[in-house]
């Protein structure tokens, strides 16, 4: 791995070859690989230092507090592990991070992340910007309508929950809680899924549903 690989990632994005020069003449990025398969972090971990995908894929689980549920999705490089929670209140993973390919990792440490935050201006408007929108979005929430019907309700159950809008996603979850979540009957979300993988859109297994590709639910 060359230091021209983060670039590309979304917190270097706009900084020269110049500036990176001067980011590693005072910066300690320590490179790692992993191996599919491997855990890279879990749930709870404490999240010590910055962690960057380069290449590779992950799946990310996520729990419900309870753990009646949870959501398993595919994250892409270039891809950033959490940023928001380096700092703030919690400061520890809310979700499992395992490789699915093999994977190229660059990490910081806190130490080194501040130093970047004071002197490189673009790292830190970055960073700034990638916080801020989560959290817009996060607000953003509790305003939009309501779902009227059973498919729209799935839908924002799983965005809701979701890292990401788009790809491919695994809800491993019971008929009857789901059910429960949604305010409808185990008859109707049943049927509706059904449908759902009549057209394609969906695979089902025993308390589980494969989604190759959400956003393909938004255009039909």
């Amino acid at each position: 791995m060359t230091y021209e690989r983060l670039l590309l990632l979304p917190l270097f994005q706009g900084m020269t070859m110049a500036d990176m020069h001067d980011a590693v003449a005072t910066t300690k990025f320590l490179f790692k690989k992993y191996s599919a398969g491997k855990v890279v972090a879990k749930e709870n971990d404490a999240l010590t230092s910055l962690c960057l995908l380069l290449d590779g894929t992950l799946m990310v689980k996520t729990k419900a507090h309870d753990g009646s549920y949870s959501l398993t999705e595919r994250l892409l490089a270039p891809n950033i592990l959490q940023p928001e929670r380096l700092f703030g209140f919690t400061q520890r993973y809310t979700k499992t991070f395992q490789t699915r390919t093999t994977c190229h990792f660059v990490f910081l440490g806190k130490d080194d992340v501040l130093r970047l935050i004071e002197k490189q201006e673009i790292f830190r408007l970055n960073l700034l910007n990638m916080i801020s929108t989560q959290s817009q979005r996060a607000q953003q929430w509790a305003w939009r309508a309501h779902p009227a019907d059973i498919r729209s309700k799935i839908l924002r159950f799983v965005e809701q929950r979701a890292s990401m809008p788009a790809g491919e996603k695994t809800l491993t979850i019971k008929m009857e809680t789901l059910a429960t979540l949604l305010a409808e009957s185990r008859l109707n979300v049943s049927r509706e899924l059904h449908r759902l993988q009549e057209r394609g859109l969906i695979k089902m297994g025993r308390s589980k549903i494969v989604i190759p590709n959400f956003e393909n639910l938004y255009k039909e």
